[in-house]
């Protein structure tokens, strides 16, 4: 039996992981920081390029309207003329009012169904945008923002929070133009019937604009509240079923199950408060809208009894009344669609709002040409470097290192030291807080993205794969590869054999995030990936600590080859993996306290030296 190799850390730096947001950290609340006016502005960028679409809508509505208030005109043209032409043997106006009210029926179904096409149209293309906004801004911030804010959140963004804006969009807007052009052209016709019943009506809707008023502030809140609760359960559950495997080993499933339920519980409660709020303002309005109606309708009949009003003008205005006060409850449904689609909004406006904190640089520059016969590899400086995470202390305190090109680096240390700080600046997770990282010379801020990703690609600890087949994989840095590059590069790795040996060979579905193959298998996939990039710069953090150890002897045979040449940094897990490295740094703290090749360490007094003697110690 072989001993297991000693490990120099158990785990990535602790300094590199966010801590636990503080309470002014607005990362621990679902909203982010929205800038004044910014969701206003979002809304406006999305409708702006669809502005003749809406327009078209907004004109169809507007003469859906009109075939709809024509209605109770016609009836009263036909109480107070077509009955009485009627009873002389006149039929003509009867036939005529039929047929212009069904023309206008007609013409009001054919109108809505346009109406429903056309918004429906305009919807769908904003929606889309809007998805496509959100998943391209969230992959163009930095890493600092994913380690802090939740792929929940982020999902609850582009689902819940888009859903309601649909919502809004579908249903809502239809109701709040049907309301205004009911309002403005029911209570024009009210005063153009009979001045004082339109005087009336327009006097009701005082209090009808207060209860609406304090329904939209009181409900405001409770939306607000609401969103949150949700994205809080998405939260959870995305949490938990991503960590299911040690979910199940530390046996979490009943105490999840509780934190589940209670913000399972909270939602439910934030639910029943919209509904509420919802069922107070439709009684309140209904019983501002009724008394109105009643009120109209008595004094209307005393005034037809003394001869004052024509029958045919009091049966229109109860009808055009009613139509009034209808809609009243429709915006109701609107202002609870508002409501919910106005805190979504002004979520994805917090989180368009943000800015990526390694930004691309306004003037990029190209890595100089590699000049002949010096290999693929590129010098590495780190000048005068200081960094620190937002939410810890200082991390590099003041660091300079100079890797000349073609060296393979070894860097070990105890957790915390800095080595995965060292080789997320390379790799430009970050950016110093001082100083520069220099490649041949170039600050990598000078460096548009793609350029620096050909010239330095990075391995880490987490062999992810996405879903599609072993080849897709491996080709992701470098898409346009043929089989054959593919295959090659697998084989320089020591991939190629257990590849074949899936049931589709390279064209086997790995599944959701590599979960097909196993763990050891996945990290040569990843190594392959990189070899396949043929970067300039290969940094190793941790890369084989998911490999037994015939598997992690068989890269490194693989590795001593394919590394000639290149500039590579190895963060040691285990102290074998230093044998391929033509130098050793070890860290504390920041700082490098011992740099020499591997034999020179070993043979000194230095605390490398007790690692090693600590590892052949365990191996015998």
């Amino acid at each position: 039996m072989t001993a297991p190799s000693t490990s120099v850390s158990t785990a990535d730096d602790e300094p590199d992981l966010p801590r636990p947001a503080g309470p002014s950290d607005p990362f621990d609340r679902d909203v982010l920081p929205t800038p004044a006016g910014a969701t206003a502005g979002l809304l406006r960028s999305l409708l702006a390029p669809r502005r003749s679409r809406v327009a078209l809508a907004g004109f169809l509505l507007l003469l859906q309207q009109a075939a709809v208030q024509a209605g109770p005109l016609l009836v009263a043209y036909a109480i107070d003329n077509a009955v009485p032409a009627l009873r002389r043997d006149d039929h003509g106006p009867l036939v005529l009012v039929g047929v212009a009210y069904l023309l206008c029926a007609l013409a009001s179904g054919v109108l809505q169904s346009a109406f429903i096409l056309a918004s429906a149209r305009v919807s769908q293309d904003v929606l889309l945008d809007l998805r496509g906004r959100i998943f391209r801004h969230a992959q163009a911030l930095s890493i600092d923002f994913h380690e802090r804010y939740t792929s929940g959140r982020l999902i609850s963004r582009s689902t819940t929070d888009v859903e309601s804006l649909r919502e809004l969009l579908n249903e809502g807007l239809q109701e709040l133009v049907t309301v205004v052009l009911s309002f403005v052209s029911i209570s024009a016709m009210l005063l153009w019937l009979d001045p004082g019943i339109g005087a009336l009506a327009v006097v009701s809707f005082v209090p009808l604009y207060l209860l609406v008023r304090l329904y939209q502030r009181r409900a405001g809140r409770v939306y607000r509240v609401r969103s949150t609760a949700i994205a809080a359960v998405i939260v959870k559950f995305v949490e938990t079923m991503n960590g299911i495997r040690p979910v199940r080993a530390f046996r979490r499933e009943a105490a999840n199950d509780a934190e589940f339920g209670v913000l399972n519980r909270r939602h439910e409660r934030t639910n029943g408060d919209a509904m509420l709020e919802m069922a107070r303002y439709v009684v309140g309005s209904r019983l501002v809208a009724n008394t109105a109606v009643a009120a109209i309708v008595l004094w209307g009949a005393y005034r037809v009894a003394d001869g004052s009003l024509e029958l045919g003008v009091l049966a229109a205005a109860v009808l055009y009344l009613r139509r009034l006060y209808d809609p009243i409850d429709r915006l109701g449904m609107f202002l609870n669609a508002y409501q919910s689609a106005a805190a979504s909004l002004e979520k994805i406006a917090g989180l368009l709002a943000q800015t990526p904190s390694v930004p691309e640089p306004s003037a990029p520059v190209r890595l100089p040409a590699l000049a002949d016969g010096r290999g693929p590899g590129r010098e590495v400086v780190f000048d005068g470097v200081r960094f620190g995470y937002r939410t810890g202390g200082e991390v590099l305190p003041r660091f300079d290192l100079t890797l000349p090109a073609g060296q393979t680096v070894a860097v070990v240390g105890t957790t915390g030291a800095g080595k995965s700080t060292l080789a997320k600046l390379l790799a430009r997770f970050y950016d110093p807080s001082e100083g520069r990282v220099l490649l041949d010379g170039v600050d990598l801020r000078e460096l548009s993205v793609p350029e620096l990703r050909r010239g330095v690609v990075m391995v880490t600890q987490e062999a992810f794969l996405f879903s599609g087949t072993v080849a897709e994989n491996i080709a992701i840095g470098r898409p346009e590869a043929s089989r054959e590059q593919i295959e090659r590069a697998a084989k320089a790795i020591g991939a190629h054999d257990f590849i074949e040996a899936l049931p589709d060979g390279y064209d086997t579905d790995v599944r959701k995030r590599g979960g097909r193959i196993s763990a050891g298998q996945r990290q040569l996939v990843a190594f392959a990936r990189a070899l396949l990039a043929d970067p300039a710069v290969l940094i190793l953090d941790e890369a084989t600590s998911s490999l037994d150890v015939p598997g992690e002897r068989a890269v490194q045979r693989a590795m001593s080859t394919v590394l000639r040449g290149r500039t590579a940094v190895v963060i040691a897990h285990r102290l074998s993996t230093v044998e391929i490295a033509d130098r050793v740094l070890v860290m504390e703290h920041g700082r490098i306290v011992e740099d020499g090749a591997p034999a020179e360490l070993v043979a000194g007094t230095g605390r490398f030296a007790d690692l090693h003697r600590a590892w052949r110690d365990s191996l015998a």
